[in-house]
């Protein structure tokens, strides 16, 4: 489809929710990435999960209560198939159980994504998938910041005596050369360690972390401004594992850790961050078979809406 001919999502004034579902937003299947601004693209590979698995039903899962979403975000002031033109480009072809073809897989279909200019805004699916991502988006943009939100660091050496697992990516990033850890951020992080020295260790990598019980003691003002600080005008990729937030508003997922932020304080984080420079967006670990009543999947499907609300202001202000 010619990206001269997208239009809005339907209207549910006008055609129920429920009729047509399967993309996301009910917006149009993509198949030329001509003029687009940005894609949703599912990656749902989950066995790389070291405790519950099920994320592989995540994109599926949000793209169906995604219905809920409507076009224009009120609080940023943007419609945003106004401003922009995207789409759902469907799943990539994952191999259950096989994680390094899997990755191959991934880096092949999100390369030309990048390669185009385009934004992949991709739904996870567990956290191992975001070092394949990585490694697409630096072919296209080279190495960049990670913004990352998560109650893990994800930077253990092994899991299970492998080195790729939802455990390892950002380890496996820095070595390969992906991202920048020094202009790069973890926020979030908290509950039980295997090793005490977990946040010495990601500062011995270059990353700044900030842990869930110093962005309490530090307020959402200061913590923004240092992720602000952290990145500055360098290209960022932003990855949200959705245990980020408490279980109390987001049970469906593989690793919960209690003691985390409440949904309206994630998306006000967000919001916040509106200024940087972004290239690619993912969320991840969503697991609707532990989820109650979608309460999960409606704030990965709001997590998401606000990727590309950022992204259409920043289209609307001349900065895209």
């Amino acid at each position: 489809m010619s990206s001269k001919e997208i239009k809005q999502p339907a209207s549910a004034l006008s055609s129920p929710r429920f009729c047509n579902m399967g993309n996301f937003m009910r917006m149009q299947k993509i198949e030329s990435l001509d003029g687009l601004d940005f894609v949703v693209v599912g990656i749902p590979f989950d066995t790389a999960s070291s405790f519950r698995v099920g994320s592989r039903f995540g994109p599926n899962g949000i793209r169906n209560i995604s219905v809920m979403m409507k076009p224009n975000n009120a609080i940023l002031e943007v419609n945003i198939l106004e401003e922009l033109k995207g789409g759902d480009y469907g799943d990539v072809e994952v191999i259950p159980g096989y994680i390094l073809p899997t990755y191959e897989n991934i880096e092949k279909e999100l390369a030309p994504i990048v390669q185009a200019g385009v934004v992949p805004i991709a739904l996870g699916g567990d956290h191992s998938i975001t070092l394949a991502e990585l490694r697409a988006v630096a072919k296209g943009h080279g190495k960049v910041s990670l913004v990352h939100f998560d109650s893990h660091a994800d930077i253990n050496e092994e899991v299970f005596g492998e080195r790729y697992n939802h455990g390892t990516p950002f380890r496996r990033a820095i070595e390969e050369g992906l991202i920048d850890p020094h202009t790069s951020i973890q926020v979030g992080m908290r509950g039980s360690l295997y090793d005490p020295d977990e946040f010495k260790k990601a500062a011995e990598l270059g990353l700044k972390v900030i842990p869930a019980h110093k962005v309490r003691e530090l307020g959402f003002e200061e913590t923004i401004n240092q992720i602000k600080e952290r990145v500055g005008n360098n290209k960022v990729f932003l990855t949200f594992d959705i245990d980020f937030v408490d279980p109390a508003y987001a049970p469906g997922t593989g690793t919960p850790e209690v003691g985390g932020f409440t949904s309206y304080e994630t998306l006000g984080i967000l919001r916040a961050l509106k200024e940087l420079n972004f290239v690619a967006f993912d969320i991840v670990e969503v697991a609707p078979c532990y989820d109650s009543c979608e309460i999960t999947t409606l704030l990965a499907a709001n997590i998401a809406f606000e990727f590309m609300s950022i992204l259409a202001v920043q289209k609307k202000n001349g900065k895209k």
